[in-house]
């Protein structure tokens, strides 16, 4: 059983930066591709940004230039750099580990992020 634990989170100015970890444990790192997603109230869950194992990333259009995913696989851990935060940003912030060759999928709980003057 892989355990997956997000920290960071947190309320931030508009403008402001906030970095999100991720941790895993349990099994191999470097086999899941790892990803951020994001939920914000009343709106369904969507997918920030993914790397893979050997780093080629993902990001969706509305974090493009402003978010950073990042990979540490001696430390089993991914971080989300996020950069120039607005209110739409607010959400609960869910870290994913996948793979589909081994058809693994976990979920941490999530991390809030407010972004509120």
């Amino acid at each position: 059983q892989v355990q997956v634990v997000e920290s960071g989170g947190g309320l931030v100015q508009p403008g402001g930066s906030l970095r999100l970890s991720c941790a895993t444990s349990g099994s191999i790192f470097s086999i899941y591709v790892m990803g951020w997603y994001r939920q914000a109230p009343g709106k369904q869950r969507e997918l920030v940004a993914h790397i893979t194992g050997a780093g080629s990333t993902y990001y969706a259009d509305s974090v493009k230039g402003r978010f950073t995913i990042s990979r540490d696989n001696a430390k089993n851990t991914v971080y989300l750099q996020m950069n120039s935060l607005n209110p739409e940003d607010t959400a609960v912030y869910y870290c994913n580990a996948y793979s589909a060759a081994n058809n693994l999928n976990y979920w941490g709980k999530g991390t809030l992020v407010t972004v509120s003057s």
